[in-house]
């Protein structure tokens, strides 16, 4: 028998990152803990109370999750290990019964509730919101009356968990909305690289000079990898002082990622490693010829051979 494994999860039952987890092929028929935020997750696996967190990390409508990005960025001993990808669109929900006239008080959680605001004003022009901890607290409030609402904005997964009505469907203002999450477990090796990889780390620039960031980006731009995401999060011990959260194309086992990685240490007081995984879309990353690995050994090797005073070919 294998041993059983727990995954925490921000919760209830119904969430979106319950939908990323759901992907998690050997997560299936294992124990999943239900948390009430980021932080929850993640102490969840450095203190061993589970073996991985399923985070959000990026939508595509609003950008980066601040607060998975700076606690990624201060809590050591983390590993992201996969990606998954949930396309979000929302319902909004009710108690049996209720009409879309009888809606004056919308419950939602803030970000959901950004993202619905062509419709609501479409539709429900003159209500008011009130924020909820999470797209299913918003529901699990209204029914239970711990919010004054008569109506919530919630993931369609809802409707599996709570006895309501659905006043409307895809109540999103982009269609095409999705939202990234990560697969976090306690520092590990990575993943064997496939090919289709990508690289997150998190850089402190040495000091506030014209030209540093681009000193950073040379890093990769010269080994000729490509950065899917770089998003700047404050440091919090003065103002003007930022760190930058990075997506890398490629695995730290290829030459030109090992290379680049020793570039940024040789530069920045700190670099946090936070994985190299699989993509979650699977596309085969591509770079010119010239930054292939053999390319990178034969380097190594020529100027090997110049140190040991080997005569050249």
């Amino acid at each position: 028998m294998t041993e059983r494994r727990t995954y925490s999860y921000l919760g209830p039952a119904g969430t979106f990152t319950e939908a990323a987890l759901e992907q998690v092929a050997e997560a299936r028929g294992q124990d999943w803990r239900a948390v009430h935020n980021v932080g929850e997750a993640l102490a969840d696996v450095l203190e061993g109370r589970s073996d991985a967190a399923m985070i959000a990390i990026e939508n595509s409508v609003e950008g980066g999750v601040s607060t998975t990005q700076d606690a990624l960025a201060t809590l050591p001993g983390l590993r992201i290990i996969g990606e998954y990808l949930v396309p979000v669109n929302f319902v909004l929900v009710a108690p049996r019964g209720t009409t879309l006239a009888d809606v004056q008080v919308i419950a939602a959680h803030p970000v959901a509730y950004a993202q619905c605001h062509s419709w609501l004003g479409e539709h429900l022009p003159t209500h008011s919101h009130v924020p909820a901890a999470s797209n299913v607290a918003s529901a699990v409030g209204m029914l239970d009356g711990s919010l004054p609402a008569q109506a919530a904005i919630a993931a369609p997964g809802v409707v599996k968990h709570l006895d309501v009505d659905v006043l409307a469907q895809d109540i999103g203002d982009n269609a095409q909305a999705v939202t990234r999450f990560v697969l976090v477990t306690r520092t590990t090796t990575a993943p064997a690289p496939t090919g289709a990889d990508k690289t997150s780390l998190i850089v402190e620039l040495p000091n506030d000079h014209p030209g540093s960031l681009l000193e950073m980006l040379e890093q990769f731009s010269t080994r000729g990898i490509n950065l899917s995401l770089i998003q700047s999060r404050p440091i919090g011990d003065e103002l003007g002082r930022y760190r930058f959260v990075i997506d890398a194309d490629g695995h730290i086992e290829h030459e030109r990622m090992a290379d680049a990685l020793l570039g940024i240490r040789r530069f920045s007081p700190r670099v946090v490693f936070l994985g190299s995984y699989p993509r979650a879309d699977r596309q085969i990353v591509q770079y010119p010829e010239r930054y292939a690995d053999d390319v990178f050994v034969e380097a190594r090797d020529w100027l090997r051979g110049i140190l040991s005073g080997e005569p050249e070919a």
